[in-house]
């Protein structure tokens, strides 16, 4: 037996001694494992799109202060989930720490938000790669602005993305290995395109606080004038949502090689790579930047007006090309993500009335299918039905896509304040092989939840102040169907005795789904 067989059947078995058969397909490894978080979080996708809220904001010291300031917020959060992640290195591993750390209703309401953010994170980023590409080449395709064309295209490149995942890991793992190096090789390639055509060097800029909140252009994106600092923690947006995604190496533990070491080592080392040559490609797109003032009333259409004003034609279409596939790979893995959640959640009975068909695993392709065409489903239907509504004169869309971010974080903040406060008792599990100590594991979970706090307030600021109504009314809502309902269906993953008793079930699940790919 080989030295990786090995250590597969290691893997194999610490799944068997939390009650679940070994269904998904084994077979990425450490760098693939990295690359799925790194291609999520895509600096050339959320770094872009989002450019406005740093320079509508407070300028050029959002990015050349705000952004290694974001991007601390989002590692706390990553290393604290680390930890968690190697004592348990499961599919949907947010559900089963907030499960085995608090009860049933911890695990349960960690999962809904971390659905909820998944599902609008995906649609979110293809309706991100819409205005991309309508922003970079829709006069050429004839595509416009218009509720049709987007939702048409939200389906076109999302059903792609399923599909691609629907034909199992191997084709999805090679596609986003690729795409980890072409983001590397995208943004050093932007930054060296930014600094060759910058007009000057002006590095004072990176450090040079201004207040565009609520001025002409700038209120497209920020509309209420309010002080300079919370202008700078606007701008502390652009690098919170950019930096998210990096739970995606859990939620493929099951498919991952020494995962209880890969894991957490993926989602750290896409947290820190990601915020070095990010920082790299925005420091150097705010120095090519003709007007800093010119460029805050440019709001969203930023990245497209400095373009047009420094880089030649030639140029800058083969940059467009090369993030518009970026951000497409950017989706893929998303799709990835949100269908083992899904399967994971549903395998316990998660998904009232359609458990058992998300659970349900393909015996050709070793993968989810029902839950990767359903979470495609979702995220298309959401894009649909919140853009054609609005709330108090703000599409809907705009709002939830606000909440986001709330929902993501506090699904990761419920089993990070649970893993705080039980560290070292009787329900705490035995730390996995990716160990920071107790004293800088329970630091970095303080700083996450001081982080949680941050997240929270500069989430609910205007155009976005209805994320709070909303996110109150979801967790009201969650309370009441927890207690009237699920409280008595829903009996959450395994523990005790319900492990040794699904040991013939994990042997028949196993024989079904047989080799596989």
């Amino acid at each position: 037996m080989s030295s990786e067989s090995k250590v597969v059947d290691e893997d194999v078995k610490v799944l068997h001694s939390m009650g679940y058969a070994q269904e998904l397909s084994r077979r990425m490894h450490a760098f693939s494992n990295f690359a799925i978080s790194f291609s999520i979080i895509c600096i050339l996708s959320g770094g872009i799109n989002s450019l406005g809220q740093a320079t509508a904001g407070a300028g050029g010291a959002a990015v050349g202060l705000g952004w290694p300031l974001g991007v601390l917020i989002s590692g706390v959060f990553a290393m604290a989930l680390a930890q968690i992640s190697s004592a348990y290195p499961t599919a949907g591993g947010l559900y089963h720490w907030g499960s085995i750390l608090g009860n049933r209703f911890t695990g349960w309401l960690a999962a809904w938000l971390n659905l909820l953010g998944l599902i609008t994170v995906l649609g979110a980023i293809n309706v991100g790669t819409f205005y991309f590409f309508f922003g970079a080449f829709g006069p050429y395709f004839g595509v416009e602005d218009t509720l049709t064309h987007r939702v048409l295209f939200m389906a076109l490149i999302t059903g792609l993305q399923a599909l691609v995942n629907h034909l199992g890991i191997g084709l999805t793992m090679k596609l986003t290995d690729f795409s980890g190096y072409i983001i590397l090789f995208g943004a050093v390639a932007l930054a060296a395109v930014c600094l060759i055509f910058a007009p000057s060097y002006d590095i004072s800029r990176l450090w040079t606080f201004s207040n565009y909140t609520g001025t002409e252009g700038a209120s497209g994106v920020w509309p209420n004038a309010v002080s300079l600092s919370m202008a700078f923690a606007l701008g502390l947006l652009l690098p919170i949502y950019t930096i998210t995604g990096y739970d995606a190496s859990a939620h493929t533990a099951e498919e991952t090689v020494n995962a209880s070491m890969a894991v957490p080592k993926g989602m750290v080392s896409a947290v820190l790579w990601s915020g070095v040559f990010g920082y790299i490609m925005l420091c150097a797109f705010v120095l090519m930047i003709p007007n800093m003032d010119e460029a805050a009333k440019q709001g969203w259409n930023v990245f497209f007006w400095a373009m047009d004003q420094q880089v030649p034609p030639g140029v800058k279409n083969a940059m467009y090309v090369l993030i518009f596939v970026s951000q497409w790979l950017c989706g893929l893995a998303t799709v990835t993500s949100v269908s083992r959640m899904l399967f994971a959640f549903s395998r316990d009975g998660g998904i009232p009335g359609i458990s058992g068909a998300l659970a349900k695993v393909s015996p050709k392709y070793r993968v989810p299918q029902n839950a990767i065409w359903f979470g495609a489903l979702l995220a298309t239907l959401f894009v649909w039905f919140t853009s054609a509504i609005t709330i108090a004169g703000t599409p809907a869309y705009s709002i939830v896509v606000s909440c986001t971010v709330i929902f993501l974080f506090l699904s990761f903040a419920v089993p990070i304040a649970l893993a705080l406060f039980k560290y070292g008792g009787p329900s705490f599990p035995k730390p996995g092989p990716w160990d920071l100590g107790s004293g800088l594991f329970k630091l970095v979970c303080v700083l996450s939840l001081i982080s949680m706090a941050v997240i929270f307030y500069i989430g609910i600021q205007p155009p976005n102040d209805w994320a709070l109504e909303i996110t109150i009314g979801f967790i009201v809502l969650s309370l009441l169907i927890w207690v009237l309902f699920e409280n008595r269906r829903f009996k959450g993953p395994p523990i005790g005795a319900d492990i040794a008793r699904r040991a013939a079930e994990i042997k028949a699940a196993e024989a079904a789904v047989g080799e596989g790919q």
